[in-house]
């Protein structure tokens, strides 16, 4: 049994970890604010009344909490998809497109499922399935640019975003087409309404805030733990790391990569999935507010670690759910909110620029992005 001093050594070498990690992304998000604060400023705003409206939007009361919560579930999902990616040493931009997918399918199992199989489905099974669905038509989606990776080499940042196109045309076809909801007067292009089995359930009555959020955080819980405690987690960080040296451990890389991929996809999936199960309803064209690609800033904030995520998605939430009460306080426009989240991208990745900002010294570990065609 270790001594209690050693414990504490051990916990106290952690928390330094912590603090250290935390450090640069927390400057990162201070030095966008103090830009984007001079840039209100310049506009003839106050930016402390800007910020002051925000925070107040975003945390003032329960039903801004509850809307902040909401708006962070589909960033934290879509944020481990990317972030799992990353882990992997590769780059999902193609999120957005994983992400409409899996609302597409969710929206279909919600309502063509039943009448499909001819009978009603109880909600413990047709939950679940419209999940599931969600779930499979994301990881689909993603698996292909990861078997392009690993037979030909092709870069997954080409590949993601060309298939980010053939999502988002191909779900607008449909929702203009075979999907669109056929009930009289309909003229939005929208898959008709799910059935009551197939919803999630709200977490308290008069509030949006559903179900949806704690799934969200035991996703984040269940990759921190494959990437940490399992050998297929070992798998993802070695190849992502140093393929060469995860083959020569006996680790199928190409295997990893298509997995991981797959994984990834499925994550934004599932994003889509529960917006449409627990807010929408149906998907409607356009819905998803460029979840999948703010999600690349949420994993890049959150040094693609799950905890890290759910801060950043968190932090992204709470500066999306108070943009309309800060412009309506201050007649600020809401766009600042937008121009401060690419303020924090570019703070994020120009860590360099940050550590000669504050005078920090020291290098840290750094976390391998994306490698190169074939590589």
């Amino acid at each position: 049994m270790s001594a209690p001093g050693s414990r504490v050594a051990r916990l106290r070498e952690e928390l330094t970890r912590l603090l250290d990690a935390l450090r640069l992304p927390v400057l990162s998000v201070f030095t966008a604010m103090v830009v984007g604060g001079v840039l209100i400023a310049l506009s003839g705003g106050n930016p402390l009344e800007a910020y002051a409206g925000m925070l107040d939007g975003a945390f003032g009361s329960p039903r801004a909490v509850s809307e902040t919560l909401v708006w962070s579930t589909p960033y934290i999902l879509a944020g481990l998809s990317v972030a799992l990616a990353f882990r992997g040493g590769l780059f999902n931009i193609g999120a957005e497109g994983q992400l409409a997918l899996g609302a597409l399918a969710a929206a279909w199992a919600g309502h063509y499922l039943p009448r499909l199989l001819g009978a009603g489905l109880p909600a413990l099974v047709h939950v679940p399935a419209t999940l599931l669905f969600g779930a499979l038509a994301g990881g689909l989606w993603g698996a292909a640019p990861g078997w392009i990776k690993a037979r030909s080499g092709g870069h997954e940042v080409i590949s993601t975003i060309m298939l980010n196109y053939v999502a988002l045309n191909a779900v607008s076809f449909l929702l203009n087409g075979p999907m669109k909801d056929p009930s009289p007067g309909n003229v939005l292009s929208r898959t008709p309404l799910i059935d009551e089995s197939a919803r999630l359930p709200a977490l308290a009555e008069g509030f949006r805030l559903h179900w949806g959020f704690p799934l969200a955080l035991l996703a984040a819980a269940l990759v921190g733990w494959v990437l940490r405690r399992t050998a297929f987690g070992f798998e993802i960080r070695t190849s992502g790391q140093n393929p060469d040296a995860a083959r020569y451990a006996g680790v199928r890389v190409g295997r990893t990569v298509i997995l991981t991929m797959a994984l990834s996809g499925a994550l934004a999936g599932i994003a889509g999935a529960i917006e449409v199960s627990a807010l929408h309803h149906r998907h409607e064209l356009g819905f998803s507010q460029g979840y999948g690609f703010d999600a690349i800033a949420i994993a890049l904030l959150g040094k693609a670690h799950p905890g890290g995520t759910v801060l950043a998605a968190l932090l992204f939430s709470a500066m999306r759910s108070g943009a309309t009460r800060m412009q309506y306080l201050t007649q600020i426009p809401i766009d600042v909110i937008s121009v401060i989240q690419a303020l924090i991208l570019l703070f994020v990745a120009a860590d360099t620029l940050v550590r000669r900002i504050y005078r920090i010294r020291g290098e840290r570990e750094r976390l391998v992005l994306t490698r190169g065609w074939g590589g």
